[in-house]
C-alpha cells in the first residue's frame, strides 16, 4: 500500500499542495483527476522523490519510501522522454538493462511487452518515426519493463485513439490483477470512470474527494431514478414530490423528494402494468467532479 499523509508544498508564498492524503492500494487502479494546475503532477513527483515536500510523509507498506523502494516504481511522465534516434526495441532493452537485467532477459521482456502494447511490428523502427500515439505506447513500455510494484502514470491515454486506449487499458488492468498498485492521471473522465476501482479528485492543491468509484457515486447520488414499464408512465407528472426529468412513453427519469415517495412511485408503477426496470441513476464522474470542485 502506497500512502500519502499531510503532504504540503509551497513555492514562495504560493501553496500548491495543502494536506494532501490518499492511498494507492495494491491490485487496484486509482484514477487521479483534476484540472490544469490542480497539483496532480507535483503530487506524483513528490511520490517519486523527484521533488521535495515541505511536510508530510510518503510510505510504502507502512514504512517511509526509500531510494531502494523507488527502484521498484514505474513512472511515465506527461512529457515524452524517449531518445528519438534509438530503435524502439533497442530503447526498451536499454532501460531494462539499467534495472539490472541481462541482455537476453531484457530483450525477452521488452519484446513481449511491446507486442502486448501493439508495437510488435515497430520493434526496429526509430522512436521518432512513430506516431504520437505509438510513442505513448513505447513510453508506457518504458515504465513497465522492469515489472514495477508501483506504477505511476501521468496522462497515459493522451493522444491515443479509442482502439489504443483499449489496448493500454487492458495492459493496466492486467498489471493491477497481478497485484501492482496503479495510479494514473487523466483528463478523459469517461476512461477513468470505466477503468478505476478508486478515485482521487484534487483541485487547488487540496483533495476534494477520495474513495472507491462506487462509494463516491453513492455518496453524491441524488434521489434520481429510472423507470421502464410496459405502460405509459405519464401519471408520474401528477405524483406529489416527483419531478420528471425525462419522459418517453413507458420510460421516465424522475427525482423524488424522499424515500417514501420513491416507494410510493414503485408501488403505483406496478399497479399500472409490468415494470421492466426501476433503479437509481448514479451520477457520472464528470458530475461528481463538477460538484466537488465548486
Amino acid at each position: 500500500m502506497l500512502q500519502l499523509r499531510g503532504i504540503t508544498k509551497s513555492y514562495g508564498s504560493r501553496r500548491v499542495l495543502d494536506d494532501v492524503a490518499f492511498d494507492v492500494a495494491p491490485g487496484r487502479l486509482t484514477g487521479f483527476v483534476g484540472g490544469n494546475g490542480a497539483g496532480k503532477t507535483t503530487t506524483m513527483r513528490i511520490m517519486l522523490g523527484v521533488l521535495g515536500r515541505d511536510s508530510g510523509e510518503v510510505t510504502l507498506n507502512g514504512a517511509p519510501v526509500t531510494t531502494a523502494d523507488r527502484r521498484r516504481f514505474g513512472y511515465m511522465p506527461e512529457e515524452r522522454g524517449l531518445y528519438p534516434k534509438m530503435k524502439v526495441l533497442e530503447h526498451i532493452v536499454y532501460l531494462a538493462r539499467l534495472h539490472g537485467f541481462s541482455k537476453a532477459d531484457a530483450t525477452t521482456r521488452a519484446t513481449a511487452l511491446l507486442q502486448e502494447l501493439g508495437l510488435g511490428e515497430r520493434l526496429d523502427d526509430n522512436v521518432e518515426t512513430l506516431s504520437l500515439g505509438n510513442q505513448q505506447r513505447a513510453q508506457i513500455a518504458a515504465a513497465l519493463v522492469h515489472d514495477p510494484e508501483v506504477l505511476i502514470l501521468d496522462e497515459p491515454f493522451s493522444g491515443l485513439d479509442p482502439l489504443a486506449v483499449d489496448v493500454v487499458a487492458e495492459v493496466l488492468q492486467t498489471r493491477a490483477a497481478q497485484g501492482v498498485s496503479v495510479l494514473f492521471s487523466s483528463h478523459q473522465l469517461d476512461v477513468v470512470e470505466r477503468l478505476c476501482d478508486d478515485l482521487v479528485i484534487i483541485a487547488g492543491g487540496t483533495i476534494r474527494a477520495a474513495g472507491t468509484r462506487d462509494g463516491l457515486r453513492a455518496e453524491h447520488a441524488s434521489r434520481r431514478f429510472e423507470l421502464v414499464s410496459a405502460t405509459d408512465a405519464g401519471w408520474l407528472r401528477d405524483e406529489p414530490g416527483v419531478e420528471v426529468v425525462d419522459f418517453d412513453g413507458g420510460y421516465a427519469v424522475f427525482e423524488a423528494d424522499s424515500d417514501e415517495t420513491v416507494q410510493r412511485v414503485l408501488q403505483r408503477a406496478v399497479t399500472h402494468g409490468a415494470v421492466t426496470s426501476f433503479a437509481p441513476r448514479h451520477p457520472t464522474l464528470a458530475q461528481i467532479f463538477t460538484e466537488v470542485i465548486q
